[in-house]
């Protein structure tokens, strides 16, 4: 049976329709947007050409800092031309590749910071293995399961909403295409659909967390027979990770595990995890980091 799609675009509110608070937003969001995006860029490049940062810890690094360039760039180029018109349009196949990158990109973020959590567990608990069970090959795959992960995930959410029937109201009251607020302009009961997105979002989001949160209480156990020097220095690289972690799943686990409706509080919740946090990601790990700041002062002294 075909699926009725009578809608050829989406009408979106965006964040305000005020035009002095959306000038405001597009001087906000702008900067914001090439910060997070020279920042992140800047940890690629400096990880791959400094022959001290070849652990695998910063190898994960550059690929986070990757995945926030892309995740920024899926998100904020719209908001920011969006700030400049009270609502704008959206077709709906733009609408659905919007959707499809900001779940893959989002999904193997989620993924990657778990990957990064264990890489952690094995510095700290198993140093003496950590060179021999963290090789190269080992890391290159578990990004590529971060990656496919990602886009199983994305395909998931995109197969949900493509047979979905659109015939009604096409106004969306939002800055973004995401599942909850596509799913209230569906004609059709979405009770099963709703149900589904927050077992593949909302779950994923959940379990993610408490397994990262379970691995750093490992961690901290482990630091009690450490000597002082080894607790500051194991803390202060697992404490940029907790607070990217923190930054990134509160928010995700408010959005998604739920049951189906949208709040006014969602759009701040987006521009938490899909605009700042990318921005303060490259800060935080950078500003705790000394190493990294080392390489960076010797990449820009050549």
């Amino acid at each position: 049976m075909a699926i009725r799609h009578n809608l050829t675009e989406f009408f979106m509110l965006g964040l305000s329709r005020k035009p002095e608070v959306q000038r405001v937003f597009f001087v906000l969001f702008l900067v914001i947007y090439v910060i997070t995006v020279c920042g992140n860029m800047l940890i690629v490049v400096t990880i791959t050409v400094s022959s001290v940062l070849a652990s695998p810890m910063y190898f994960f690094l550059a690929n986070l800092s990757f995945i926030d360039t892309c995740y920024s760039s899926c998100l904020a180029p719209k908001l920011i031309a969006d700030s400049l018109y009270e609502g704008t349009t959206i077709s709906y196949e733009g609408c659905m590749a919007q959707l499809f990158g900001a779940h893959f990109l989002g999904g193997t973020e989620i993924i990657l910071l778990t990957m990064m959590a264990y890489d952690r567990y094995v510095a700290i608990c198993k140093p003496l293995h950590y060179m021999t069970t963290m090789t190269r090959n080992l890391c290159a795959i578990l990004v590529a399961i971060a990656w496919l992960g990602g886009f199983l995930h994305s395909s998931v959410q995109l197969f949900l909403v493509l047979r979905l029937p659109f015939c009604g109201p096409n106004v969306i009251d939002h800055f973004v295409c995401d599942l909850y607020p596509l799913l209230e302009l569906v004609c059709a009961d979405t009770y099963v659909t709703g149900l589904l997105v927050v077992a593949n979002s909302g779950v994923i989001c959940l379990l993610s967390f408490l397994t990262l949160a379970a691995s750093y209480v490992v961690i901290l156990c482990s630091l009690r027979s450490r000597s002082a020097e080894g607790r500051r220095k194991a803390l202060s690289t697992c404490g940029a990770h907790v607070t990217v972690v923190a930054l990134f799943f509160v928010p995700c686990i408010f959005s998604y595990m739920r049951p189906s409706c949208t709040l006014p509080v969602d759009k701040n919740m987006a521009v938490f995890y899909g605009i700042l946090t990318p921005m303060l990601n490259p800060l935080i790990y950078t500003l705790r980091n000394e190493e990294v700041k080392n390489a960076m002062r010797k990449f820009f002294m050549q």
